[in-house]
């Protein structure tokens, strides 16, 4: 990705338009192409683990190759609709001003004192079960949310996007797309979704470690905790299962001086999670827009940096692609 302007370009669409209402985003669109191959796999591949591989990689090559082939199409006409296409698909891939608008509307639920819709509206954005949850709780779970969906629906897409353009950014969200749907060690994903689950650890890994850093310094700007942030992130952003999903978490936890985690419920069945950060505030609803503060700051920084790490790779390696 050549042009310096897309990224930004496609933050600003972000920014205005979020996700439209019955739009076919391209990100359902993996989502039902992976439900049609995964019971085609299953059908006629014996190794659930194998039929798996199958599905993950069919859904990664269409991801990467349709986004591909669309913007080259559009920059045989002319090479400004190459690089507005571009700038649109990548649009697709990211969520900040979905997830700032879910969260935000968690924070005046709770400020109105309706804890039914409170409950309701961090729902959308947790997998946990959330009917009995109480304000604390709440706010709990729509911090976590933010901070583990920074990487995912923000940073992750952008920084592939801006090494490899819109089809690495598409080629990711169909890896976190996978993750989501097929990444549970339940008895029906265990090995099929193994594939799914490595390659969101993999993708994930150096996103993660480039983004948490970058809210630590997001905080010092906005005048939050920037060192204690430093410090819950080295301390506890590894004690989380995931390689990756702790990282940015432990960061937020520390520079709003909470904990996040504990104890949360699945249909039911409780499921421990690993505390990160300190105790040092109460869980009240107006933490909600102080974090999201600091991930549109993070997510804006984040940008610039891949930006720039995306010229240099260009520079580098330019010459040879």
């Amino acid at each position: 990705m050549n042009s310096i302007w897309i990224l930004p370009a496609s933050l600003l669409l972000d920014l205005g338009f979020g996700d439209p209402q019955g739009f076919p985003h391209p990100v359902r669109l993996i989502g039902k192409f992976a439900r049609y191959l995964e019971k085609v796999t299953r059908r006629y591949i014996s190794s659930e683990r194998f039929a798996g591989i199958i599905t993950a990689l069919s859904v990664y090559s269409i991801s990467f190759i349709f986004p591909y082939f669309i913007t080259e199409f559009f920059r045989h006409i002319h090479p400004f609709l190459g690089e507005f296409a571009s700038a649109f698909i990548i649009y697709t891939s990211i969520a900040l001003k979905d997830l700032l608008d879910h969260s935000k509307d968690v924070h005046f639920a709770l400020h109105e004192n309706d804890l039914e819709k409170a409950r309701t509206m961090v729902g959308k954005i947790v997998g946990r079960d959330t009917e009995n949850l109480e304000e604390p709780e709440i706010v709990r779970a729509g911090l976590e949310s933010v901070g583990e969906s920074l990487v995912d629906g923000i940073t992750a897409p952008l920084f592939f996007a801006a090494l490899g353009g819109p089809g690495l950014a598409m080629l990711y969200r169909s890896i976190n797309t996978l993750d989501s749907l097929f990444g549970y060690k339940n008895k029906t994903y265990l090995k099929f979704g193994w594939a799914s689950a490595r390659m969101d650890d993999l993708a994930n890994y150096i996103p993660a470690r480039l983004t948490a850093p970058i809210l630590c310094i997001s905080s010092a700007i906005l005048g939050f905790y920037p060192l204690r942030s430093f410090k819950i992130l080295i301390r506890d952003g590894k004690k989380h299962p995931s390689p990756n999903s702790g990282l940015c978490e432990a960061a937020l936890a520390g520079a709003l001086k909470i904990q996040l985690g504990g104890r949360n419920y699945y249909s039911g069945i409780p499921s421990e999670k690993p505390k990160l950060g300190d105790p040092e505030r109460k869980l009240s609803p107006n933490l909600i827009l102080d974090a999201n503060k600091i991930i549109f700051l993070t997510s804006i920084l984040s940008s610039f940096l891949f930006l720039g790490l995306g010229q240099a790779v260009h520079l580098l390696f330019g010459a040879f692609f």
